[in-house]
């Protein structure tokens, strides 16, 4: 198989369009150390990974757009650092020869709240919101869901948001720390305060996207920070209300893929309504030397991710 350097792709036939894709660079100009569960983490070297992504998507010259896919900064970032460390990993983004979509990670909302971080990411937003869609060829629309919609954190203190999460939080999570699952069993242990949900607004709004999708005979991607399969995600990464999305994708046959990132190993799954979820591997978990992004291959029928290095290349065949 190809990539996408404009030669034939899978099976021979030219794709539709092609998009970079990286997630979770968490860039902070601190040394490097470990996760929660002892996953070493390369603070200084995840720019340089995005900087070696940026330089071959250009190369390709086919790209239409590249999308990351949140946790543009890491959270241990010194706060005074927070604006120019962020400053600095969207000028890199910006060395590309093309429109970069952002999505909001939580490590983004520990640095900057809404109301600075959008606008730096250049995010089309309504009161705050951070979710939006666009439609890249006639044949596709591309669906950018606001992960952190409900959320404890992000949202000024007081706001309807914050309070609803941190109820929500208080009543599924019995843990003084909001981010521990400590005693929490299953797919409960995902109401963790690092995580968020999507709000009735937006669930409207995804519901009215998906019905003129599918009236327009138009394919969609799905792409949100937190995982919405348990399939393809450990239970503490998903979203908190994962099932209420699914249940308004799977009224329709429009949704074909679901983009994620936030649980930092990657993973792939397919739902029992034939929905792939592809989980992106993180470019901050990629030793010196090593890397961690990939392009997308946009066919009729499939999507075709060839990863580089720790990325895994992954065909996503369309149930019919």
């Amino acid at each position: 198989m190809t990539s996408t350097n404009g030669s034939v792709g899978v099976q021979g036939k030219q794709p539709l369009f092609s998009f970079g894709v990286i997630s979770d660079v968490q860039y902070a100009d601190i040394p490097d150390g470990r996760s929660f569960l002892g996953v070493p983490r390369y603070y200084r070297h995840s720019i340089k990974v995005l900087q070696r992504a940026i330089s071959n998507w250009n190369n390709h010259r086919k790209l239409k757009f590249a999308i990351n896919l949140g946790d543009i900064a890491d959270g241990f970032c010194p706060k005074d650092q927070s604006l120019t460390t962020v400053q600095q990993v969207v000028q890199e983004f910006e060395k590309f020869n093309g429109p970069v979509y952002h999505l909001i990670g939580n490590h983004c909302l520990y640095n900057l709240p809404r109301e600075k971080l959008l606008p730096l990411l250049k995010i089309p937003t309504l009161k705050g919101h951070a979710y939006y869609d666009f439609s890249p060829t006639p044949e596709y629309r591309i669906v950018v869901l606001d992960g952190y919609d409900i959320s404890a954190i992000g949202w000024p203190e007081g706001h309807p948001n914050t309070l609803e999460a941190l109820e929500l939080l208080q009543e599924k999570n019995p843990n003084a720390d909001k981010n521990s699952p400590v005693g929490m069993c299953g797919l409960e242990r995902r109401f963790l305060m690092f995580n968020g949900a999507v709000g009735r607004e937006q669930l409207q709004w995804l519901d009215n996207v998906l019905q003129d999708a599918s009236t327009h005979g138009q394919a969609v991607v799905v792409c949100c920070h937190l995982p919405l399969d348990p399939g393809a995600a450990t239970q503490e990464a998903l979203l908190w209300n994962y099932d209420e999305v699914m249940d308004v994708i799977h009224r329709y046959n429009c949704v074909k893929a679901c983009l994620a990132g936030h649980d930092h190993k990657g993973g792939h799954s397919i739902d029992l309504h034939g929905v792939h979820h592809r989980v992106i591997e993180a470019a901050l978990e990629c030793p010196a030397g090593s890397d961690a992004f990939g392009c997308i291959d946009v066919y009729h029928d499939m999507l075709s991710l060839s990863g580089t290095d720790r990325m895994a290349s992954t065909e996503m065949l369309f149930h019919s």
